[in-house]
């Protein structure tokens, strides 16, 4: 009579959780991506337009006057430029960095969305506009009226804070620019570097087949040494 053993059959159901985790930190990072990208472009754009429209008295007339939103504040744009060099610095660091980097991320953003808003109701880029315009450095703007732009400016910091936002939450499960070009093996050394190299046969160059040689330096080795391509 024939024994059977008893085969303990992997279950699927185990690895739902790392998938579920690798799943939400992909959306994550696509997220974050397209509101970063939209939030900065946003900012800057609608910071060139006009803010705030008004008039300066000018002997019996007047003239018409407007200021965009660098004239009001530099600091949405500024902070725009910052946010968008922290969302492609995200991925150049890791662990303690990256949440350092993702925290500057979201903090540019809070402060191009403030800034923005509080510049809504500003007047003092018109009035000094009509000062130099008369002037007179008491005069001060007529008509003032206010756009839609610093609140199109404000939700283009509150996307780059979005962005940032998840940056901090799910960071630490995207990944680093590519490391292929650090030296394979660097922090090893003695008899477990030596039996790493010796299970590891490197392809043989031929120095007639140009791409042989491109593949060796791809590869990180010197092409031109007599021993490339052999055992030791």
């Amino acid at each position: 009579m024939g024994y059977v053993s008893a085969v303990p059959v992997p279950q699927p159901h185990a690895a739902r959780p790392a998938a579920t985790a690798s799943s939400g930190g992909r959306r994550g990072l696509a997220a974050a991506l397209f509101l970063g990208a939209a939030g900065a472009a946003v900012a800057l754009i609608a910071s060139g337009q006009t803010w705030a429209e008004g008039t300066a008295a000018v002997g019996g007339g007047s003239i018409p006057l407007d200021a965009d939103g660098r004239d009001v504040t530099g600091v949405p744009a500024a902070l725009a430029v910052v946010g968008l060099a922290a969302l492609v610095a995200v991925f150049a660091v890791r662990k303690a960095g990256r949440l350092l980097v993702s925290a500057l991320l979201a903090l540019s953003g809070a402060g191009a969305a403030l800034a923005a808003f509080l510049g809504a109701s500003d007047s003092s880029a018109l009035d000094e506009l009509a000062a130099r315009t008369t002037g007179d450095t008491a005069a001060t703007v007529d008509a003032l009226s206010h756009t839609a732009w610093p609140y199109v400016t404000t939700a283009g910091g509150v996307l780059i804070l979005l962005a940032g936002a998840l940056a901090v939450l799910y960071g630490s499960q995207w990944p680093a620019m590519s490391g292929r070009y650090e030296r394979p093996g660097a922090t090893g050394s003695g008899a477990g570097a030596a039996s790493g190299r010796g299970a590891r046969r490197t392809p043989v160059v031929d120095p007639d087949r140009p791409e042989d040689l491109w593949k060796a330096l791809d590869r990180g080795e010197d092409p031109t040494r007599e021993d490339t391509g052999r055992e030791s």
